[in-house]
């Protein structure tokens, strides 16, 4: 399948999103966030040192970890990186302006949303890592995420060859549909936990194991939850079955109960052993991709060709 410029630039920009937020992730777990207390520049140099003895006079050097100031400096690098993508693709939509201004629209849309997602980091080193900058930071990561998604696709949904009947199509949009807004209403749950778990971290200092316990009645909700989303991602598969879709949809759906599961049992780990740091980062990328992957499904239902499926 012979891909185009816009396609090829948008892919690789969706995919490095979702790196990007793996290194956030990494960023997040490890504590590293203020490992460059500044913004643009990491300890007033836009190469930060790599030892003590070179750090600018002015700096505190007990604030200077060398691990923790290259991670959040190499997520400031892919960040950049994103930016830069973002603009090749929003540069090169153009050649859809007449055929599919939506392209062109989508993003243009991920292009401002970047702008800003630039400055927001600024403001989450400027306000010592607050909880709710954090998470709007994050968020704001996903509807990026989202949005490039969206515009990819527009640009290859003639590739799409399965047909669906109109009571089908309605069926598993139903189903898929049900699945996504239950997995958002979980991050959204989970955004809040991981804010209660920074207040345990950062203020009330308490050690790993303990960061769960203080989060109150939220997190039990959040884990019970859990089962809601499991129940109609069940459907979406025995659905699949039923009608006989093509392999693009089965192995969509299977993908979204792998990584369902994926996040229950990353959650299990969290819960169990004390928060690790590899189990916060498999939940958080996690989340990204499985709603990449649910949002992809979608997609695929919404702009299949009526008829019978073959």
């Amino acid at each position: 399948m012979k891909l185009n410029l816009y396609q090829k630039t948008a892919i690789t920009t969706v995919i490095a999103t979702i790196v990007l937020i793996f290194v956030g992730g990494l960023v997040r777990a490890s504590g590293a966030g203020l490992g460059c207390p500044d913004w643009p520049q990491c300890f007033g140099m836009w190469i930060p040192p790599t030892n003590v003895a070179d750090l600018p006079a002015q700096y505190d050097a007990s604030l200077f970890n060398p691990v923790h100031t290259w991670l959040e400096y190499i997520n400031r690098l892919v960040g950049v990186l994103i930016g830069l993508f973002i603009t090749a693709t929003f540069v090169i939509s153009f050649r859809y302006r007449k055929s599919d201004p939506v392209v062109t629209i989508a993003s243009g849309a991920a292009f401002v949303l970047v702008l800003f997602q630039g400055w927001l980091g600024g403001q989450v080193v400027r306000s010592g890592l607050s909880a709710g900058m954090i998470t709007l930071h994050m968020i704001l990561a996903m509807i990026i995420l989202i949005t490039l998604l969206y515009a990819s696709f527009r640009a290859m949904n003639s590739r799409i060859k399965i047909q669906l009947s109109a009571n089908q199509r309605k069926t598993l949009l139903g189903v898929s549909i049900a699945v996504l807004v239950l997995t958002l209403i979980q991050m959204v749950m989970g955004t809040q936990i991981r804010e209660a778990v920074d207040v345990a971290k950062n203020v009330m200092e308490l050690p790993r194991s303990e960061w769960i316990d203080s989060v109150g009645a939220l997190y039990p909700i959040h884990r019970s939850f859990s089962w809601l989303v499991v129940v109609p991602a069940g459907l979406m598969l025995f659905y699949n079955r039923k009608y006989k879709v093509g392999s693009l949809l089965r192995r969509l759906g299977w993908a979204v109960a792998f990584l369902i599961l994926l996040q229950v049992v990353a959650g299990v780990i969290l819960e169990r052993f004390g928060m690790p740091g590899f189990a916060q980062v498999i939940h958080l990328t996690g989340v990204a991709v499985l709603i990449c992957a649910e949002i992809l499904y979608i997609l695929v239902v919404r702009f299949s060709k009526k008829g019978s499926v073959s």
